[in-house]
């Protein structure tokens, strides 16, 4: 079976982006964002789901980091969704309670076609590195509205920023690689109604 792989290039009057995403990977990445910890997280997506991740980004950082990680988002959630395809095969969902120091967090999704965010973690700093904190929601907003995901994020415990941050996006990276995989037991797609749009 050949690799699932989506490459894309997305550009507006505020960023232009270069993605390549192979879902079947190694967990390889190469990110330049102008980001520095947007970049470091990008990369944990990748490590901990398995999947090689190339994103190249000119984007208005002389604004701030805003245009740069939600198109960043639109783009990635578009490349998930074309290259899982039909999701004949899938297991569809996804979830992972992960600890990261004394920071908990659970990451629960569902490759439904329909898009929702439930973003339930309190976060206290402004920004980490030069990324502001208040980005993270706005990132898997358009991660899970692009790839008609549906997506629950929820911190358990933790008081760390830069720990519950971190831990955030390697929760999310294991829960979609578990909803990618194939199973051999699921005959066509993993749903009663016969489709996963």
């Amino acid at each position: 079976m050949a690799n699932r792989v989506c490459t894309i290039n997305r550009k507006t009057n505020e960023t232009n982006i270069d993605m390549k995403l192979n879902i079947d990977g190694s967990g390889q990445s190469t990110l330049k964002t102008g980001i520095g910890f947007f970049d470091h997280m990008l990369t944990h997506i990748a490590k901990h789901g398995f999947f090689d991740l190339e994103v190249t980004c000119d984007g208005d950082l002389e604004v701030d980091c805003h245009h740069s990680i939600e198109d960043i988002g639109i783009v990635l959630g578009k490349c998930i969704r074309e290259a899982v395809g039909d999701k004949i095969g899938i297991k569809r969902y996804g979830s992972c309670i992960l600890p990261m120091d004394e920071t908990l967090v659970l990451c629960a999704l569902d490759l439904s076609g329909r898009p929702y965010l439930n973003f339930d973690v309190a976060l206290t700093a402004l920004r980490l590195g030069d990324m502001d904190v208040e980005m993270v929601k706005e990132f898997f907003m358009a991660v899970a509205v692009h790839a008609g995901m549906n997506l629950h994020i929820k911190l358990l415990d933790g008081s760390n920023n830069h720990h519950i941050v971190e831990g955030i996006f390697k929760a999310f990276g294991n829960a979609l690689d578990q909803a990618t995989l194939f199973d051999e037991r699921i005959i066509g797609t993993r749903s009663t109604k016969g489709m996963l749009e």
